[in-house]
């Protein structure tokens, strides 16, 4: 049996003697043949006795399908596919979403017709109409990765940010879910390659901040031959033979125009390649700190010291590398309370042949890895994960954890007999105790894929969370929770102040008879996406009275009368009684 490490050094020894450049044991082409639909197993799907689900795209009117321009060079622009963002944008309640479209390789002719983004309006009941040309945010000719969406200007309405190849773009919403670009009036444009975005109050003024995480300095005009010396081995190059990209941090000025003020806030790094950004209060201080997934180098957690300066503290806090002390392929990230411990935690998806790695938050920002005692460890080894996200699948008061997965080398079959190019997605369900399992497959489950971007979404608005999916060069996935649950839900909509009406960095808590949800209100995660704003909770009347406690970004906590029913609830700021923060 082969192992794509061992090939991997032979197709790195020869390509360094060869002319043509620097050689790889990895790389990122495009999906073999037209698209990556669905697969169907090796073998009739049991079902899993657990939480069922159905297809949903085509009833849904979804059809979005990412176009990655491969022609055969393996640039490595076709491989890393992009994200999907969910959020209301049109101010009617119900969320819209956008799937971020590549395009033709910069350079190439675009093809006719020329593929756009994905914006699907709401209608409810589970339904979307397709409507980015009308919106303004069809993105032709921007080759995009990632996306996030919230108010910038203060306004009341959510924007949109794309990062991408070459530049990136600001849709400002004028209303009514109606978009006009302005990337370069609010200093946003940035350049080389940007993947991942996050919007947050870095500086606790009440504006949103962003952070847009970079890949590699890559030339398109830089034809490195990887892979071995013959016909259909050619692969896409390795990170390692491309500098690192250094992200990009723009406070906000107040009136959603943007200054670079990356060096001053001490966020600039020349280290890593970013492909994967989430922002939360991992040490309780009340200031939102990040996390970013590196490709191949340690990844990054910078801590917030207060009015938006950092520190860089990953290695030091425990949650840079793998069990083995090792940098890994980061590729997607998540953070929220997986045992319930009121601490929020830190996953990454990984290469196959690498762990997914799971970081368990032990108090003032210090992480033990907990990747093997959790049972995360095994089931990851064979699989390439991008998008991922904590959600409680089951409504039993833990929290699961999804993970997508898809190759990047669409010939891996010729350096691996264990390793395959489309990839089942794994749903693993919470034990309790700080462990997870992976029941059996069933339903779209069973299929194979290649998937990037991914989050969960309440398509139909039934109080249970779907799932919606990018990915590379082929359709968008929309899986339906089918149920069973083990327990209601209680679905809770955050209103704060402005200009952070959406509470983004709110910190919720339900408790009741000692047990306790914590959830956090974020914007970008996964990899290069962003999920529903509406926060879920486990809701089991034998246990009722719920208790709710909220601490605003920027404010103290107040705490809100108990919660007798389940249901969706709005909770606006200032509305409950103030507590010390804790």
């Amino acid at each position: 049996m082969r192992s794509t490490r061992r090939v991997a050094a032979a197709v790195l020894a020869a390509a360094v003697l060869s002319a043509a450049g620097a050689g790889c044991d990895r790389g990122r082409p495009e999906p073999a043949g037209a698209g990556s639909g669905p697969r169907a197993a090796d073998s009739a799907p049991r079902s899993s006795g657990w939480v069922e689900w159905s297809d949903a795209g085509a009833g849904a009117g979804v059809r979005f399908r990412h176009v990655n321009g491969a022609r055969g060079r393996k640039q490595m622009l076709e491989t890393l596919g992009a994200g999907v963002c969910v959020f209301d944008a049109d101010g009617d309640g119900r969320q819209d979403l956008y799937f971020v479209q590549g395009g033709a390789i910069p350079g190439d002719a675009a093809p006719s017709p020329e593929p756009v983004a994905g914006f699907y309006r709401n209608l409810g009941g589970g339904r979307f109409e397709e409507a980015a040309a009308a919106a303004g945010v069809a993105a032709t000719g921007h080759y995009g990765f990632g996306c996030v969406a919230g108010d910038i200007d203060g306004d009341s309405d959510r924007d949109l940010f794309v990062a991408g190849y070459g530049s990136n773009r600001l849709y400002v919403n004028l209303g009514k879910g109606r978009f006009e670009e302005r990337a370069a009036a609010a200093g946003v444009t940035g350049g080389g390659w940007s993947t991942s975005a996050t919007l947050f109050d870095a500086d606790r003024d009440g504006d949103l901040d962003l952070y847009v995480a970079r890949y590699v300095a890559y030339n398109l005009s830089q034809d490195l031959y990887c892979g071995e010396n013959r016909p259909g081995y050619r692969t896409v190059c390795h990170p390692k033979n491309f500098d690192a990209e250094p992200d990009l941090f723009y406070l906000n000025r107040g009136d959603g125009t943007f200054v670079d003020a990356t060096r001053s806030a001490g966020l600039h790094e020349t280290s890593g390649k970013g492909l994967g950004v989430v922002a939360g209060d991992v040490d309780g201080d009340g200031d939102d700190d990040l996390y970013v997934a590196n490709d191949d180098t340690p990844n990054f957690l910078w801590r917030n010291r207060g009015r938006g300066v950092f520190e860089e503290i990953a290695q030091v806090a425990g949650c840079a590398l793998s069990e083995d002390g090792i940098p890994q392929a980061g590729m997607g990230t998540d953070m929220a309370d997986y045992d319930g411990d009121g601490r929020p935690d830190l996953f990454v998806t990984n290469l196959a042949e690498e762990t997914n790695e799971l970081y368990r938050n032990d108090g003032d920002g210090a992480f033990s890895n907990r990747t093997s005692e959790s049972g995360l460890g095994p089931p990851s080894l064979l699989m390439l994960g991008f998008g991922t996200f904590f959600f409680d699948a089951d409504f039993d008061g833990d929290l699961d954890l999804y993970v997508g997965n898809g190759h990047i080398i669409d010939n891996i079959a010729l350096y691996s007999d264990t390793i395959t190019f489309e990839m089942p997605s794994q749903l693993y369900r919470n034990l309790g105790g700080g462990r997870f399992d992976l029941p059996p497959p069933s339903g779209p489950f069973a299929g194979r894929y290649v998937v990037r971007g991914a989050v969960p979404f309440d398509l139909d608005d039934d109080g249970d969370e779907d799932i919606v999916a990018s990915q590379n060069n082929g359709p968008a996935l929309l899986w339906r929770h089918d149920g069973p649950v083990a327990g209601r839900s209680l679905v809770v909509m955050l209103q704060g102040r402005a200009p952070n009406r959406d509470a983004v960095g709110a910190v919720a808590l339900l408790a009741s008879g000692g047990r306790r949800q914590l959830r956090l209100s974020r914007t970008g995660m996964s990899y290069a996406s962003q999920g529903d704003r509406r926060l879920f909770f486990a809701f089991d009347p034998a246990a009722a009275p719920y208790h709710l406690s909220v601490r605003w970004p920027g404010a103290p906590n107040e705490e809100h009368f108990s919660i007798t029913a389940p249901g969706p609830i709005t909770v606006q700021q200032g509305t409950g009684r103030s507590t010390p923060s804790r």
